[in-house]
């Protein structure tokens, strides 16, 4: 817990900005069309870093060959400053056994494909210091999912407004009575308070919580995570229940990290197909709050959080980070100032 108290004292605020944000949208999709015009708006992103592509259907999942097709269409003519590219829709969410946000920021691992329960590879931003992505040759990317215009214009809302003011909130990570899904608790912080992040920490034996304000970060290692609608998410929380199933957004399983998003979460994140019980493909709590707390956008503290990241799907509003000081001072400008 020292190197997370000494990174929050010894702020590295995010330097991600609007103009290095591409957006993706699926002209096949009505939804997708009128998200992602709420979202240039709301974030002030220019319309030349909008990037159309059409996807008849909206499959789950997409073929290596139908991916490679995307990606190109997307990565075509890409301005260099872009470090984060948004996916404007709900589904697709996987190439073959693979997320599709980690396809196409990683590129496909098709060896993980012939066995989902072997070691991942390891990525080389996973806890890094750099201060962009594409210092590691990276471009981030994040799903926001749009099958609710409610839902998805509350989300971006709710990044928007995490960027202007900390308020006092609480983390609550808990060791649930689901021993196996409860392994990724080693790396809970203890309870702490936090001053200079006005956090309080509280690290938990217990299924679930219930009647909870101001929730900043919510984990815990169950397939379903009752009492939902009763938690109160600040503006910029993080949640996710470190389980099997949770990216496989249309699946039946175990709970979608949709639900998290629909509760009043801002980002999440799940696998899409079976991580077996591998710490290193889910977010390690630690560092996860340590690059939160020092500055971070959501992408970027949950991208350095999961150590084999190829079937992990990081959904959410990316640029979302309300413990990022310039970046508030930013939002209140005028745009291109």
């Amino acid at each position: 817990m020292t190197v997370l108290l000494s990174g929050a004292a010894l702020a590295a605020d995010s330097r991600i900005r609007a103009e290095n944000v591409a957006v993706v949208v699926n002209v096949a999709n009505k939804n997708s069309v009128e998200i992602c015009q709420y979202y240039l708006k709301a974030r002030r992103i220019p319309q030349n870093n909008l990037k159309e592509v059409n996807i008849q259907g909206s499959p789950a999942r997409l073929s290596h060959e139908q991916f490679l097709l995307l990606r190109g269409k997307i990565y075509s003519k890409i301005n260099q400053d872009i470090q984060v590219v948004v996916l404007m829709w709900t589904a697709p969410y996987a190439v073959e056994c693979n997320s599709i946000t980690s396809a196409l920021t990683l590129g496909v691992d098709h060896k993980q494909c012939q066995q989902l329960c072997a070691a991942g590879k390891p990525s080389v931003y996973f806890d890094s210091p750099v201060g962009l992505p594409t210092d590691s040759g990276l471009r981030l990317s994040m799903l926001l999912p749009t099958d609710s215009l409610e839902t998805a214009k509350a989300l971006i809302d709710r990044g928007v407004l995490s960027g202007f003011r900390v308020n006092e909130g609480d983390a609550y990570f808990l060791t649930t009575t689901d021993k196996a899904r409860s392994s990724r608790s080693m790396f809970f912080p203890p309870s702490i308070e936090i001053p200079q992040n006005k956090l309080h920490i509280h690290n938990v034996q217990a299924d679930h919580i219930e009647n909870k304000a101001n929730v900043m970060f919510y984990q815990t290692g169950m397939a379903s995570v009752p009492k939902l609608e009763t938690i109160d998410f600040l503006p910029g929380a993080l949640a996710d229940h470190l389980t099997s199933s949770g990216g496989d957004l249309r699946g039946s399983s175990q709970m979608s990290i949709l639900k998290w998003i629909e509760a009043g979460a801002t980002a999440s994140y799940g696998t899409v197909s079976e991580p077996c019980n591998h710490w290193q493909k889910f977010p390690n709590s630690s560092v996860l709050l340590k690059h939160y707390l020092t500055g971070a956008t959501a992408v970027e503290a949950y991208w350095k959080s999961v150590a084999w990241p190829a079937q992990g799907l990081f959904v959410g509003e990316p640029l979302a980070a309300p413990y990022c000081h310039s970046c508030s001072l930013d939002a209140w400008k005028e745009p291109g100032k």
